[in-house]
């Protein structure tokens, strides 16, 4: 088999922010590799470090945060040294593009939707308004804006949230990127409209070839589009590997606690699985494993000593203790022990459900 080729590279990446006088670090020293094509999917509770850790790909900090040690390696380049929006001018929306979760916020309501469109196919393709037009026209259809050579004079406001999340779609496809961001791209919207962006998003990966980096809280929404997987907390990396790796053989406890919790697995009559607590603060440092005082598996060395990266399989890495030859055998929880069987009748529940709306 060919070796895959590594597209980004991050390497022992720390990044803080100053708050009120005081240093939080919120990314600890993260190491992870993106390959060409691939759907890698960045999942975990808010406040795990996830747009952070991404946003650090195109420079987007907010004006309090720093990369303290570390590097983003991109085209040779390291992405760490870039200081300025004049170094950022060739990444930022040309090769690296993010789509948000609130597309409003990427839209300006004031601008007609063409005009957005044809700005960026000027400025980075070098069109003309004309050929602009012409082109936004037909990105409108990629996306399946019905009536695009009307609907091109809207704005943001006449489109409900799933068709503006379409435009942020078409928006990102005029930059032509190499790697696409997306940050909770399907949270405001309806699970079927969910179902619809996310086999868009995939359908038009597959034509343009780009790299997709999809940042999620709910693991269920990536199970059939990711590749990979890798599950953050405290600001770190605590497994990763392939979707079948993850929903079929999770090791992490964390792990555990978000596929035990994903609405789809619920039983009729039954409350819902919930993990409790609340992920940790950064405001002072984290001692040992950071999910230790939510883990019901939590062991004492988890309080004093951080666990490093074992290795599962040549694909497959968990950061716990659990893994150490010296560590009790535990099971994991009961809701996830007969998962794979679990999900396929989920997922086909939903293709009932969106075909149903469809009809």
């Amino acid at each position: 088999m060919a070796e895959k080729e590594i597209v980004l590279s991050v390497k022992n990446l720390s990044v803080g922010f100053l708050s009120h006088g005081k240093k939080m670090n919120v990314i600890r020293n993260v190491s992870l590799d993106v390959y060409k094509g691939e759907t890698l999917a960045i999942v975990g509770e808010s406040g795990s470090g996830k747009s952070v850790f991404t946003k650090t790909f195109t420079g987007m900090l907010e004006s309090n945060g720093f990369i303290s040690n570390g590097s983003i390696k991109f085209k040779n380049k390291d992405l760490t040294k870039l200081k300025t929006t004049k170094d950022w001018k060739g990444i930022r929306g040309k090769r690296i593009a993010t789509i948000f979760q609130d597309p409003m916020t990427s839209l300006n309501p004031l601008l007609s939707i063409g005009y957005q469109i044809e700005e960026v196919l000027m400025i980075h393709h070098g069109l003309s308004r004309k050929e602009a037009k012409e082109e936004a026209i037909n990105l409108l259809r990629k996306v399946r804006i019905p009536e695009p050579e009307k609907r091109i004079k809207d704005y943001p406001f006449q489109y409900s949230g799933g068709m503006r999340q379409r435009v942020v779609i078409a928006v990102a496809l005029a930059c032509r990127p190499e790697i696409l961001i997306c940050d909770e791209p399907t949270t405001a919207l309806d699970v079927t409209v969910q179902a619809q962006i996310l086999e868009l998003i995939r359908e038009l990966q597959q034509e343009y070839h780009w790299t997709t980096i999809f940042i999620t809280h709910d693991l269920g929404v990536v199970a059939n589009v990711a590749d990979r997987i890798a599950v953050m907390y405290g600001g770190q990396i605590v497994e990763y590997g392939t979707a079948e790796d993850i929903f079929y053989t999770p090791a992490h406890p964390y792990t555990w606690a978000l596929l035990s919790s994903l609405p789809q697995l619920g039983t009729k009559n039954e409350p819902l699985v919930y993990i409790k607590g609340n992920p940790p603060a950064f405001t002072s440092e984290i001692i040992g494993d950071s999910f230790a005082i939510r883990n019901d598996y939590a062991m004492k060395i988890d309080y004093v000593a951080e666990p490093p990266m074992f290795k599962i399989s040549e694909t497959h890495f968990a950061k716990t203790w659990l893994l150490d030859p010296h560590a009790p055998k535990v099971e994991k929880p009961k809701i996830i022990q007969n998962l794979k069987e679990r999900m396929a009748q989920a997922a086909k529940d939903l293709q009932r459900k969106v075909g149903d709306d469809d009809e």
